[in-house]
């Protein structure tokens, strides 16, 4: 008798183990989902990693819980970190696309689910599962880096002509195209009147694009445009939608020997206001950048988190800009701001968004 209440109280506790470690299982799944994910398309871009923080410190404050992950700047990489995303059993996803046009499966796989999709500051094309878009005034942008340029260059009083360069963004990221387009506006009344020349006469995205954005691919065609074009060293201006291709351009001139004050640097265009980019700008080779406070990017995408979460609907300024193909996306887009050496501390020091130890070290 005593034998069989001594194996009962050991399967009592053999059963009690097991059940328990049912429930801590049941936990731990429970644990391991997150209200939001969080896709971004690089760690090689200062402005992505600040992007990704400053996103999941937006939610954290909102109080849910996120997953942020970093493609490095591959397709298929992004595609399945979305699709462990839902499998926690996301609520949303905030996407930066690496090519806007490669999401659609996925995008329908996430609305099959009753997942939300926001676009971060790169459209997602050809779906209608996006909700919503969070992003810059991209097309004012380019305005801005052409005003530059035709500030800089007196081109509405001086007679010229003047010699300048055009490089695109990355063709499958859709804001390239507003960048450009919003610079031609400005510029090509002055290409069209002969005071501005391109002398390579490469112009239009199918020429001027820089796949990824990529700073050494800027480095090799500007190398190839100055030994073809500009051996006398008289170019006035280089036309950089973003800073990686800026820097990527001033690598360039400088192993040419411009910089020297028989070839001074020409104007140059920029975008992201990154620290090796405010660097150049006080060295005086980049001359200019834009200001994207990606801190305030992050606040409204999370803003668009809670309401939606929430049951309500975000605020949003624009419901006619941004047609993906499909639909044309509500979108919130903030203020670009145009930073050079004149205005550098007041944009980037005195708002916050740097540190003059960032700036100095």
């Amino acid at each position: 008798m005593f034998k069989i209440k001594k194996v009962a109280l050991l399967l009592t506790v053999i059963a009690s183990v097991f059940i328990g470690c049912g429930k801590k299982d049941e936990k731990s799944s429970v644990s391991n989902s997150v209200d939001v994910g969080i896709a971004m398309p690089t760690k090689s871009s200062q402005r992505w990693i600040d992007d990704g923080n400053n996103v999941v410190k937006t939610l954290t404050e909102l109080g849910y819980t996120s997953n942020l992950q970093y493609a490095e700047d591959v397709v298929e990489n992004q595609i399945a970190q979305i699709e462990n995303m839902m499998t926690r059993g996301v609520k949303v996803l905030i996407v930066a696309s690496i090519d806007g046009n490669a999401l659609t499966d996925i995008t329908k796989k996430a609305a099959d689910q009753g997942v939300k999709i926001i676009s971060y500051d790169r459209l997602i094309t050809n779906t209608p599962h996006i909700e919503y878009y969070a992003t810059f005034d991209n097309f004012k942008v380019g305005v801005l880096e052409g005003q530059y340029i035709e500030n800089a260059l007196g081109l509405k009083t001086n007679p010229g002509p003047f010699t300048i360069e055009l490089f695109g963004g990355s063709p499958d990221d859709n804001n390239a195209y507003f960048f450009y387009d919003g610079a031609m506006s400005v510029l090509n009344p002055y290409i069209n009147s002969g005071k501005l020349i391109v002398r390579s006469n490469q112009m239009g995205m199918d020429k001027v694009a820089t796949l990824r954005w990529d700073g050494s691919l800027a480095q090799s065609r500007m190398d190839n445009l100055l030994g073809t074009y500009y051996t006398d060293g008289k170019l006035d201006a280089v036309l950089s939608p973003y800073d990686g291709i800026s820097l990527g351009v001033v690598s360039s001139l400088k192993s040419m020997g411009f910089g020297s004050e028989n070839k001074k640097m020409p104007i140059i265009t920029g975008q992201d206001a990154q620290i090796a980019a405010i660097k150049s700008i006080i060295a005086g080779e980049q001359t200019q950048t834009i200001l994207k406070d990606t801190s305030k990017l992050a606040k409204v995408a999370g803003n668009m988190v809670d309401s939606i979460i929430k049951g309500k609907e975000p605020e949003i300024n624009d419901t006619t800009t941004y047609n993906n193909g499909v639909k044309v996306v509500p979108s919130y887009l903030l203020e670009p701001i145009s930073v050079d050496k004149h205005n550098w501390k007041e944009a980037i020091i005195d708002s916050g968004y740097y540190t003059e130890e960032q700036i100095k070290n």
